[in-house]
């Protein structure tokens, strides 16, 4: 890796993040992208602002998918930043479910650890608090603040072997320890499963959760392509990283977060009997890596863009007035990829509450608003950048008054009446 020249700090990936391979193969670029958590306020007047290429490559060594920018993660989570994991319904339901399965799996007892890297707002963890577990999170921005007002113990720190050894000291080492949807954020990723190790007990679990690249493939999801998302795991390429430090996967399945995930459990070498699911991703995955799905993949982004910006062109033309919903991280690379603005989607709505409401988009002058707006000043067209939802999200805006038509722009853009 390099330092850019003028960069603020972002490093250039010129090896692979795990096998150190200097045969990296460009897979997409999606343009040069805001920090996607970099919401101003509305009236604000536009300056500066930075902007850094996202470009995915793949090492044919380890099958790793890695972004060709690392960004200082500083600037990608300020103690600003404006996620909060628990205003989502389907990660709610998504961390009771890993509880209640990795309990019996793993034997949890009420005297065990569970510590989990990124804790945000401890949604997560407050599941095995009310089990009776000990909890500990680690969580560098200022949205730990809300767990610790909750009750559940929070570190303020980016997670490494110094925030372990607080951990250690003040309560032990963990029997579980999670990272849901942040192992593929942090930088240096080995020195990060060495500090997962000094943290979990000598029969301790490690629990990832993470974007699953087949399946983002499968779906052409170029909207998950951001700076904070370092690395895109298959099995393969999380069981080959995970080997290199003695830790065995011993059973991984599919969850429906972010639009299609993979949880992953891994243990030291020996401790854990693997089970048949990660031989059938394995399998499957011989299947699914190749060139020719990786070129499919490349001309379905660049079709899916075209074909979402002439859709729109069709419906604006009209004079119909359109509304965005939903502004997640995906959102801001979805708007600044195919080029949208304010004079295309005046407002873009989110939850009551959201922490990203009377801000901008990043990258636009496009207003982030209280969702009620969708019907007191209803549009006629609703669309969906949370997408991965919109089986939720249809029949509540439409329970709730919304007469208009939506938009689902991926993975093929369409109309939903």
């Amino acid at each position: 890796m390099k330092r850019a020249a003028g960069s603020g700090g972002s490093v250039v990936v010129d090896r692979c993040q795990v096998c150190d391979s200097l045969d990296l193969e460009p897979v997409v670029f999606v343009g040069f992208l805001p920090p996607v958590n970099t919401f101003v306020p509305i009236g604000t007047r536009p300056a500066e602002q930075p902007s850094y290429p996202a470009q995915l490559l793949r090492c044919p060594r380890c099958e790793l998918v890695q972004l060709g920018l690392i960004v200082d993660p500083a600037i990608l989570f300020p103690p600003s930043y404006a996620y909060t994991s628990g205003t989502t319904r389907i990660l709610r339901e998504n961390f009771a479910e890993l509880e209640k399965e990795a309990t019996p799996l793993l034997g949890l007892t009420k005297d065990d650890l569970v510590v989990d890297i990124g804790s945000n707002d401890g949604t997560l963890l407050a599941n095995f608090q009310k089990a009776g577990n000990r909890v500990v999170g680690i969580e560098p921005t200022d949205v730990g603040k809300i767990a610790n007002e909750r009750g559940i113990p929070t570190i303020t720190a980016f997670f490494d072997s110094k925030a372990v050894d607080e951990v250690v000291a003040k309560h032990g080492r963990a029997k579980l320890v999670t990272a849901t949807n942040v192992f593929a954020h942090i930088e240096d990723v080995h020195s990060i499963v060495d500090a997962l190790l000094q943290l979990m007990d000598d029969e301790g679990v490690f629990i990832s959760e993470s974007h699953y690249w087949v399946g983002l493939m499968d779906t052409l999801q170029y909207d998950t392509i951001y700076h904070e998302h370092l690395r895109y795991y298959s099995l393969t390429s999380l069981r080959n990283l995970l080997a290199m430090h003695g830790l065995d996967v011993f059973h991984a399945r599919a969850i429906p977060t972010h639009g299609g995930s993979i949880r992953v459990y891994a243990a030291r070498k020996g401790k854990r009997k693997v089970q048949p699911s990660v031989e059938t991703y394995l399998s499957a995955e011989r299947q699914a890596l190749t060139p020719v799905r990786l070129d499919s993949f490349r001309r379905g982004v660049v079709a899916s863009k075209l074909k979402l910006y002439r859709l729109l062109d069709e419906v604006t033309g009209t004079g119909a007035r359109i509304y965005g919903i939903g502004a997640p991280s995906r959102a801001a690379t979805m708007v600044n990829y195919v080029g949208l603005d304010d004079g295309i989607v005046p407002a873009i709505l989110e939850i009551k509450g959201s922490h990203k409401i009377g801000k901008y988009m990043p990258g636009t002058l496009i207003p982030v608003v209280d969702e009620d707006q969708l019907f007191a000043d209803q549009p006629d067209y609703a669309l969906l950048f949370s997408w991965h939802i919109a089986d939720e999200l249809v029949p509540k805006l439409r329970g709730r008054g919304y007469r208009g038509r939506f938009i689902v722009p991926l993975p093929e853009p369409r109309l939903v009446e």
